[in-house]
């Protein structure tokens, strides 16, 4: 695994550092490295919630590492199993991802938290999508941004490529805190914290229905949802954990979820 990516397994929850000198730009080869944690992060049972953030307090992400485009990297370059990142693109996974951003996060970077779960953004944070400025067009974020903002306000992020501020960010909800510097891996962890208090089943059925609804009716959706042939829903549904959670409640007590 690169030197560029420090792991700490902190209980069941995973956190990720990339630690890429000087902007914590994205290559090839660290994005399938980055899928390969993520592909393990899922594979986990002992793992339920990941944060992702960068080292430093000026980048999160300069995105695409555009040295290695120029001497020959590909646009739609392999760029591994879970897409650019490592997560954006992983089948299967439907664990909550948190992302911390502690700086800059430009282009890939910052069209990367459009896939995440949550973001938690330090006060000095800022968000940029620049692609239209060097010939080319934001992928991942030309695609998502109109399904979360009005037309209009998507498209001067994606064809303007000026600055955004975290908190012009949380207007649009697109981040979900604002805290200072110094509260961010604090804040993200209290996040997962309570996350935790949820049946790790229920989540994933969540996350599920979320992703097979998002181009349906509603329906549609509810038909899919009750012909039962959602693996996670069902499973959450037949799981010992959708018993154990009525008895807590009535006994007063906090749930122990087995995640079956």
């Amino acid at each position: 695994m690169s030197d560029f990516l420090k792991v700490t397994r902190n209980g069941q929850v995973f956190e990720i550092i990339l630690d890429k000198p000087k902007a914590n730009a994205i290559d090839t080869r660290l994005s399938r490295e980055m899928g390969q944690l993520f592909a393990e992060f899922r594979d986990d049972a002992d793992l339920r919630v990941a944060i992702l953030t960068g080292a430093g307090e000026k980048f999160f992400s300069a995105g695409w590492d555009l040295h290695a485009a120029a001497n020959g990297e590909e646009y739609f370059d392999d760029f591994g199993e879970g897409g650019f990142g490592g997560f954006a693109e992983l089948k299967g996974l439907l664990k909550p991802v948190i992302c911390a951003i502690n700086g800059q996060a430009i282009g890939s970077g910052f069209e990367m938290l459009l896939r995440a779960d949550f973001v938690i953004a330090v006060e000095h944070a800022s968000f940029m999508l620049p692609e239209v400025r060097i010939g080319v067009a934001p992928d991942i974020a030309s695609i998502l941004l109109p399904k979360s903002l009005p037309r209009q306000k998507a498209l001067e992020i994606l064809m303007t490529g000026r600055q955004y501020s975290a908190q012009e960010l949380e207007s649009l909800g697109l981040v979900n805190q604002v805290v200072p510097a110094d509260q961010l891996m604090e804040s993200s962890r209290a996040f997962a914290q309570n996350l935790l208090r949820a049946a790790p089943l229920s989540l994933a059925a969540v996350k599920e229905v979320v992703y097979r609804t998002e181009k349906l009716a509603f329906e549609e959706s509810f038909s899919a949802l009750r012909s039962k042939t959602w693996p996670a829903f069902m499973k959450m549904l037949e799981s010992s954990d959708s018993q154990e959670g009525a008895r807590a409640f009535v006994e007063k007590r906090d749930p122990d979820w087995k995640g079956q």
